[in-house]
């Protein structure tokens, strides 16, 4: 067997360490353009006022909050003390924000008009809004969780087998109704 020499040209004094900091400054400049990309306009503010406890809500859960929704001149649009809101149904940015609470918990969202409403104006919103929502996260149930309360409660209206009201199911005069459907940030 035989071995062929290949003939090494000598490093020049310096040009590894020239090298290392080349790979370094890269490094670090990456590192930048990757912090500075998280803090840009079409990021939703959160901030947690006070700390809620155990699990965050998913997007096929229904929360039952307390909001109030302003403008960034403190123009309340919109506000509630007990509103039941379907988790994917909302704004970009509600939803982003219902993911990350606590029951319990309070919390400030600044939502900005790539994750609200846009170029699109909606009633008392101005087109291109920043919303400002303050919310409490009273407590959240899976859609399922929901499903099975209503017939419970239909069942209990309605007797044994029997639908709630007269005939087919219509509504007795002076008999129970359901609620209104409460007002929800992004309908």
């Amino acid at each position: 067997m035989s071995t062929t020499a290949v003939p090494l040209r000598p490093v020049a004094k310096g040009s590894l360490t020239r090298l290392w900091v080349g790979v370094a400054a890269i490094v670090l400049a990456a590192a930048g353009l990757a912090y500075a990309g998280t803090d840009t306009v079409d990021s939703l503010g959160f901030d947690v006022l006070k700390a809620g406890e155990g699990a965050s809500p998913t997007t096929t859960d229904v929360v039952l909050v307390s909001y109030v929704g302003k403008l960034k001149d403190g123009t309340v649009f919109d506000q509630n003390e007990q509103a039941a809101l379907p988790v994917d149904g909302l704004v970009p940015g509600f939803t982003q924000g219902l993911l990350k609470m606590q029951k319990g918990g309070k919390y400030h969202l600044s939502i900005p008009p790539q994750l609200g409403y846009g170029a699109e104006a909606k009633g008392p919103i101005p087109a291109n809004s920043t919303l400002e929502f303050d919310v409490t996260l009273l407590d959240f149930k899976s859609r399922a969780e929901i499903e099975a309360m209503q017939r419970q409660m239909q069942m209990m209206q309605g007797g044994a087998g029997g639908m709630p009201g007269g005939p087919g199911g219509a509504p007795m005069p002076g008999g129970p109704e359901s609620p209104p459907v409460p007002g929800a940030p992004g309908q």
